[in-house]
């Protein structure tokens, strides 16, 4: 092998590897409580935080979790958006989102009906999950995402409610349901809980 084959597959190697990195960055630090002054602030990951040395639990404390979304629509759920400093300082580079449900059925074991493993679960990005309230109350789920702004995407909405509209051909075979049941589908209205 040649010197200059050599060099060429090392560049070759290195513009593709380059490309396979297709992500948010991870944030450098833990928590970063957000502060305006910059002569008492660390700066990192290009955010002004509050020294750690400084942080309480108070800056970690908000009032307002127990407070449930407007759950009066179509989906019968609501979400409240809480990302950085608009609502806790120490969100900085996270954010969190609370899903409320109303009540939907008389089960009482179990409050929350989902697709997930344990009470606790990671859901990775771009992996379909669901929650369901199967108890008598309303219910609240709490998500932490690594996203500064993240959103939750309905799945009927993003299908049927698609804009330009998904082909009825495709939607038809996809869900082996008739055309005319797609179309009806399409004329709703879909609700975004964004």
């Amino acid at each position: 092998m040649t010197f200059k084959s050599l060099v060429l597959i090392i560049a070759i190697m290195a513009v593709l590897s380059s490309m396979s990195h297709a992500s948010d960055p991870s944030p450098l630090q833990d928590f970063c409580v957000a502060v305006d002054d910059s002569k008492n602030a660390v700066f990192v990951n290009g955010k002004f935080c509050k020294n750690p040395m400084y942080v309480t639990a108070d800056d970690f404390f908000r009032p307002g979790l127990n407070m449930a979304g407007n759950t009066s629509n179509q989906l019968g759920s609501g979400m409240n958006l809480r990302w950085q400093a608009e609502f806790l300082p120490s969100l900085r580079v996270h954010s969190m989102l609370d899903l409320s449900f109303e009540p939907r059925s008389k089960y009482e074991e179990q409050t929350l009906y989902q697709n997930l493993a344990s009470r606790r679960c990671v859901c990775f990005r771009g992996l379909i999950h669901f929650q369901f309230n199967v108890g008598k109350t309303n219910a609240i789920a709490f998500l932490w995402t690594r996203l500064p702004k993240s959103r939750v995407i309905t799945i009927a909405n993003a299908v049927f409610g698609s804009d330009p509209p998904i082909n009825d051909n495709v939607l038809a075979k996809a869900f082996q349901i008739e055309n005319k049941v797609v179309d009806y589908l399409q004329s709703q209205f879909w609700w975004d809980n964004n």
